[in-house]
């Protein structure tokens, strides 16, 4: 067998031949570019990696347009308006799936937008998105819970305290 004695060279503009070690094809590439295409029932698609800060009772929140719909950051929303509602994002998934709620799937070019702009940690690799329909139908859910268990204990303290009064 034959070897060369000189190696191939390389440089960045030069074409990798059909025996290269080298893909032809970038290793990433943007879900927008993606020549792969398909989906998984996540966010991806052309044209979803465009964020909007939108507002959502008064706050500015990150926004992605999904086949026409948009839908805001479950995380950045959780953060901001059920944190002290709520045990933690276990108890709002519990409640999305009682309410018959799906949240999206970000891809990881949205999740990347998001953690850029702040939305989300910087040590988060995976976000969900919801529409404002359905925060909106979650909010009321974690408020009125709220309410009821305030209620409920309030009145559990007070017959406590009548039935420790008597004795």
């Amino acid at each position: 067998m034959a070897v060369s004695a000189t190696p191939p060279v390389l440089s960045p503009t030069s074409t990798p031949g059909a025996g290269s070690l080298f893909r032809p094809d970038p290793l990433y590439s943007s879900p927008a570019e993606s020549p792969r295409g398909g989906s998984n029932g996540s966010a991806g698609g052309g044209g979803n990696n465009e964020c909007k800060m939108v507002e959502v009772h008064g706050v500015k929140v990150a926004s992605f347009t999904v086949d026409g719909q948009e839908l805001i950051c479950l995380p950045q929303v959780f953060d901001l308006f059920l944190k002290h509602l709520v045990g933690g994002l276990h108890t709002v998934y519990t409640k999305l799936k009682r309410l018959d709620i799906c949240p999206v799937v970000c891809t990881v070019e949205q999740v990347r937008i998001l953690r850029g702009l702040g939305a989300i940690q910087p040590g988060v690799n995976r976000c969900k998105l919801i529409s404002r329909k359905d925060f909106e139908a979650l909010y009321n859910d974690c408020t009125n819970a709220r309410q009821v268990f305030l209620f409920v204990s309030r009145a559990v303290s007070v017959n406590q305290l009548q039935s420790f009064a008597l004795r």
